[in-house]
């Protein structure tokens, strides 16, 4: 269990809309989470935040971020696009099965413990934010 599981951190990574940001993300989040003793969820959430930041890049002409939050011993990952746009519904894994592209969303439905997304309208920036969470256990 990690030294400091009790205490709730948080990072941001600000990504351009390049896809090499997509393996800058997974390492970034990789090493994170092997500092706090994490290492557990390391694979599944390279995984998760692979396939978000993913989308953000692919799907929209602006800048994203990455977030990592840890927080009463759940992991969310999250990342913000600059399009309002909801995202498309996941298909089942099944239905994506034979597709090169729209299985992310799937994978995320079936590795996280829980997701969503939200739009974001603050200080004249327009956005979404797509996030799914982790439990340590």
């Amino acid at each position: 269990m990690p030294e400091n599981e009790a205490e709730p951190w948080e990072y941001c990574l600000y990504i351009p809309n390049d896809l090499r940001a997509v393996t800058v993300s997974r390492r970034t989040l990789r090493l994170i989470l092997t500092m706090h003793g994490l290492i557990g969820l390391v694979d599944v959430a390279e995984l998760l935040a692979a396939e978000l930041v993913s989308n953000a890049v692919r799907h929209t002409k602006g800048p994203a971020a990455l977030r990592v939050c840890w927080s009463a011993g759940v992991l969310r990952i999250g990342a913000w696009d600059a399009d309002p746009e909801p995202p498309e519904p996941p298909r089942s894994l099944e239905q994506g099965a034979e597709l090169e592209e729209g299985r992310g969303l799937a994978l995320v439905r079936a590795c996280a413990d829980l997701w969503g997304w939200h739009p974001l309208a603050r200080q004249g920036n327009r956005g979404k934010f797509v996030w799914c969470e982790l439990a340590s256990a």
